[in-house]
């Protein structure tokens, strides 16, 4: 058996135990060290995952440990200075989304890492829920013909704010953090985007950015979708953290209904995910995904391939996000190409 890569994580917050967890499924990969400015998440998190080397200073933990990559589970502010670190230590990287703040502190990490010679992959995992997954295998094999129209919507109610409160803050919300997400899932069925416009709106007065967009796309490929996404939607049963899916082709249609139900023609599948060991209801679907894009991580770094979220297709999917804020703001239809 080949020797597992040697990897550290930096951050240690919510979203990063599961990244955690993951690791720790995985034979091709060991956590070695951890980094993280909050003394006391540290310690907590190197004692739950029994995790020896920590670190408050990344500088210093790249600089003492051996690594062949490193998992950055930060907030976007640090991500250019961290990737831009890791390049320099020569080391592998796989980034949280949203993977940078602008477009140009993107391109500029990007472009570091190639010049390295190592893999950057952005973390961009709801493309890799095995549900979505099972979609998108539908729609590459052919199976809905010349597709000509999607929607992708996530719409919930679900207090995500008690677990990541920073998400109340900002002055950009479900776009870039939620509708990123979605945008993603469409590029991934329909290809790129040649032209979109979005509308936005803010329904919970406790928070400062937006909680409701609807966005309209018109891909390369021809085909239209529409991707919309909403914290202010009181559903029941509540759907969270499921992203629904209706596509329609010249050879058949295709629903991913609630509850992981796909139905295509005559056809009935059902694609509830497993709920792993460490995994809990109703966070089991994402967190199988990150097994799940970490396990793809790996395979590429092997083969020398570039990742299917690899932080240059990434770029496409950041353009998604600052077109629909435009869209937004200026009530007008945005061209791609002009980002």
């Amino acid at each position: 058996m080949p020797q597992p890569l040697i990897g550290a994580v930096i951050g240690c917050g919510f979203f990063a135990q599961n990244q955690l967890h993951a690791w720790a499924d995985l034979p091709g990969a060991r956590i070695v060290a951890l980094c993280d400015r909050d003394a006391v998440r540290l310690a907590e998190t190197a004692a739950r995952f029994d995790i020896a080397r920590t670190y408050a200073d990344a500088e210093a933990m790249f600089a003492a440990e051996r690594l062949d990559f490193v998992d950055i589970a930060t907030t976007v502010a640090s991500h250019r200075p961290l990737v831009e670190m890791a390049a320099r230590a020569g080391v592998h990287v796989i980034c949280q989304k949203p993977f940078a703040a602008n477009m140009a502190d993107a391109r500029a990490m990007v472009v570091a890492v190639e010049a390295a010679g190592k893999t950057l992959m952005v973390h961009e995992n709801f493309r890799w829920q095995s549900a979505v997954r099972r979609v998108i295998e539908i729609v590459r094999a052919g199976e809905l013909g010349e597709v000509f129209f999607g929607r992708v919507s996530f719409r919930s109610g679900f207090d995500v704010f008690s677990g990541q409160p920073y998400l109340a803050e900002g002055k950009r919300f479900i776009i870039e953090d939620l509708g990123i997400h979605t945008l993603d899932i469409a590029r991934a069925l329909f290809g790129d985007v040649v032209r979109m416009a979005a509308t936005t709106r803010r329904i919970n007065p406790a928070i400062k950015g937006e909680d409701v967009a609807t966005m309209l796309l018109s891909h390369g490929s021809g085909a239209t979708s529409v991707v919309d996404c909403s914290y202010a939607t009181q559903r029941s049963p509540e759907t969270f953290p499921e992203s629904l899916i209706e596509i329609d082709g010249t050879k058949g249609s295709l629903r991913l209904d609630a509850g992981y139900g796909l139905v295509l023609a005559d056809r009935v599948e059902d694609l509830s995910p497993p709920v792993l060991a460490w995994a809990s209801r109703p966070w089991h679907n994402i967190q199988e995904s990150v097994l799940i894009i970490q396990r793809h991580f790996l395979a590429c770094i092997a083969a020398g391939s570039q990742p299917e979220t690899s932080g240059k297709d990434n770029l496409q999917t950041l353009a998604l996000v600052e077109a629909a804020y435009l869209s937004a703001a200026e009530g007008r239809m945005v061209e791609l190409a002009a980002l």
